[in-house]
């Protein structure tokens, strides 16, 4: 059993393409997708339209953050209400109610994959790393209490509990459950740039995690979002540099 993972595509289609190219190679029985599927400036009507066409193949998705900014009174600040003003001229109506309406939470493999955005109670929250205020950067992620981790986890009954919002990929044990987050497709946060998935394998000792790496034309995505948008030199920054300093809300 092979699963490929996407998450957090925030709109990079350019970004998606590599990804699932390489996706395609893999040749996985499942693909998850877990969510902020289109808040990006960098061609999201087709992000949003190669996401849909993942979904009918058969993708399991669950919301991210992002998708409830697209609830009614989901945006609070003029930066967000403006973007979802123009992103509302880019995705069709019911492309984007269709991502408001993904559920929190979603299984899979007869309950042994447990997929969530955040954690299994909010899509704002993270799971494996909690999010500090302050320091020279903005903020930084720290260690969540094992103890903490454990609770939100063991009642789950889960061999594998998926999670992606932190744009940090990584794993970690609780107890039997192996816990994964995928990583961003797009908006890194470490300083490399390229796009990123996940691959697990499910064999005869148990599941395998593979971080995969993908590279793919930043200037091209720069370019369009320059062209079409006017959020082109935010997102220049933030897909060259491969790092942000804040959560926005």
């Amino acid at each position: 059993m092979r699963v490929a993972v996407i998450s957090d595509v925030h709109g990079n289609a350019f970004a998606l393409e590599a990804v699932l190219d390489d996706v395609q190679a893999a040749a996985p029985d499942l693909t998850v997708n877990l969510g902020d599927q289109v808040e990006g400036s960098a061609d999201p009507a087709r992000a949003a339209a190669l996401q849909r066409s993942l979904a009918q193949a058969g993708a399991l998705e669950v919301r991210g953050n992002n998708e409830e900014k697209l609830w009614p009174g989901g945006r609070r600040s003029a930066l967000t209400l403006a973007y979802g003003a123009w992103l509302e001229a880019q995705v069709p109506p019911q492309a984007l109610a269709r991502l408001a309406a993904l559920p929190l939470t979603a299984r899979a493999l007869d309950g042994a994959l447990f997929a969530c955005h955040g954690t299994p109670e909010s899509a704002w929250d993270s799971l494996l790393w909690v999010w500090e205020s302050g320091g020279a950067g903005g903020g930084f992620y720290r260690a969540r209490d094992p103890r903490e981790l454990c609770a939100l986890v063991q009642p789950l009954g889960a061999e594998v509990v998926l999670c992606g919002h932190t744009h940090r990929p990584g794993a970690t044990r609780v107890g039997d459950t192996l816990v994964v987050n995928a990583g961003a497709v797009s908006d890194q946060v470490d300083g490399d740039p390229r796009a990123r998935w996940t691959l697990l394998t499910r064999g005869p000792q148990g599941w395998t995690v593979d971080f995969r790496a993908v590279p793919y034309d930043i200037g091209a995505a720069v370019r369009w979002s320059e062209a079409h948008s006017p959020f082109g030199p935010g997102e220049g920054e933030l897909l060259r540099s491969g790092t942000f300093d804040s959560r926005g809300g």
